[in-house]
């Protein structure tokens, strides 16, 4: 892949570089490796070793870190780059809402390098970043519902979330300064010992980041959201922005692909997932709700599927610690099902159990239905859509269906137990 965009000071040239880049869920793995705009592979499992990448492919390794101890999910990101080829680039993926082990991983990220560059705004979903707090819709994000369903408060800015890892604030006035002012500012923090935090509030301002990151040179590693995967897509991608319709009657489908039954595991707890499940209703979805009661005390296994589509989902409250459990359980019911269909999977964690249980290690990402919602293939030809539990208007999982199938949804009867004859 080669480096050619306009940055701050004009356009950029490099050498080709390859692009590692570490996910703490699935669905940020995805949503990473469609960013980087470049021919690229999700990798699942254990981390390589050493780590390998094929000459001109991205390869995006996720860790599946976010609900581990953090001592394990930094023991995770230091397996990962402990020998990376020379010339690398290193891409770490974090939640734009701070979530999971950031502090822990972020320090044995930062190990073994010369700093890190730390940028978390991810403008395409309405979060930026303005004095060192994330903001969503403008509102920060300790003063939002956004960690409701988390153990702990939300952080009251990225350097607390960062914890005990040395960083200095970078303004968005640095940010967005003359050309090459970036670039020695960040140079300043490293020789200063301090990881420097990026204010941005666009993709332009992202673009700068990355840029000015890249001419710094090797054992400069950045980390931040699939927005600054973005920027890096941007920089050193080898082809634009790949996207799949979900509104003009275009299909993922290609000539001669199999139509398999569309099976949507809705595993995450987000209220704004009830309301686009109601869309798929409307249009003729059949729908499984489990409770999680029966999920975690007397869990089934689910018949393959006979509608053209259908919609698993879990009703009912469940304490935050039992959340792992909860979806591994839900994987587990829903992996007979799920061994002969095209899967759209809601939430990193559960996207991950599943594929899990149904022993895919690697995928390939195709391109985007809308931000976030990933469609890959896999080894044996399979569609799966991944898509972060927070991300999507109420139309998101409607217009992820019409993507993958174009051809009106059978609305298929069911008997009292919910089964489909």
């Amino acid at each position: 892949m080669s480096l050619s965009a306009a940055g701050p000071g004009g356009p950029v040239q490099a050498a080709v570089r390859p692009v590692l880049a570490l996910a703490d869920d699935l669905s940020g793995a995805a949503e990473t490796a469609v960013a980087l705009r470049s021919p690229a592979r999700i990798l699942l499992g254990p981390v390589p070793a050493p780590v390998a990448s094929v000459p001109g492919e991205s390869l995006v390794l996720d860790l599946d870190s976010r609900q581990l101890p953090g001592a394990e999910a930094a023991r995770a990101v230091r397996d990962a780059t402990h020998a990376v080829p020379a010339g690398t680039v290193l891409f770490k993926k974090v939640d734009s809402l701070l979530r999971g082990n950031l502090a822990a991983e972020a320090a044995a990220y930062a190990r073994d390098g010369r700093g890190v560059v730390i940028a978390t705004a991810l403008p395409a979903a309405r979060r930026t970043v303005r004095g060192g707090v994330v903001h969503l819709d403008g509102v920060p994000l300790h003063e939002t519902a956004a960690w409701r369903a988390e153990a702990r408060p939300a952080p009251p800015s990225v350097a607390a979330a960062l914890d005990d890892l040395p960083s200095a604030p970078v303004p968005l006035t640095d940010v967005r300064g003359a050309p090459g002012a970036l670039r020695e500012t960040l140079r300043a923090c490293f020789a200063q010992g301090r990881h420097p935090v990026c204010d941005a509030e666009t993709e332009t301002d992202l673009d700068a980041i990355a840029a000015a990151a890249l001419e710094l040179g090797p054992g400069v590693r950045l980390l931040g959201t699939g927005g600054l995967a973005g920027a890096l897509g941007r920089l050193l991608g080898t082809h634009g922005e790949t996207g799949v319709s979900g509104e003009t009657g275009a299909s993922a489908l290609a000539p001669g692909d199999v139509v398999r039954p569309l099976l949507i595991v809705v595993g995450t707890a987000e209220p704004s997932a009830r309301e686009q499940v109601a869309h798929l209703l409307a249009d003729g979805a059949h729908d499984v709700s489990l409770t999680t009661l029966d999920l975690l005390h007397s869990p089934r296994p689910l018949p393959p599927p006979v509608a053209a589509v259908t919609v698993v989902r879990v009703t009912g409250a469940a304490d935050p610690s039992l959340a792992r459990r909860l979806v591994a359980a839900l994987a587990d019911t829903v992996a007979d099902a799920a061994h002969d269909c095209d899967l759209v999977l809601t939430g990193g964690e559960t996207a991950r159990r599943v594929l899990d249980v149904l022993r895919v290690t690697d995928l390939r990402p195709v391109g985007q239905i809308h931000h976030g919602a990933v469609l890959s293939r896999t080894p044996d030809g399979r569609s799966v859509v991944t898509r972060p539990g927070s991300y999507g208007e109420a139309d998101s999982l409607r217009r992820i269906v019409r993507a993958l199938r174009p051809a009106p949804v059978r609305h298929v009867p069911t008997d009292p137990t919910g089964v489909a004859p």
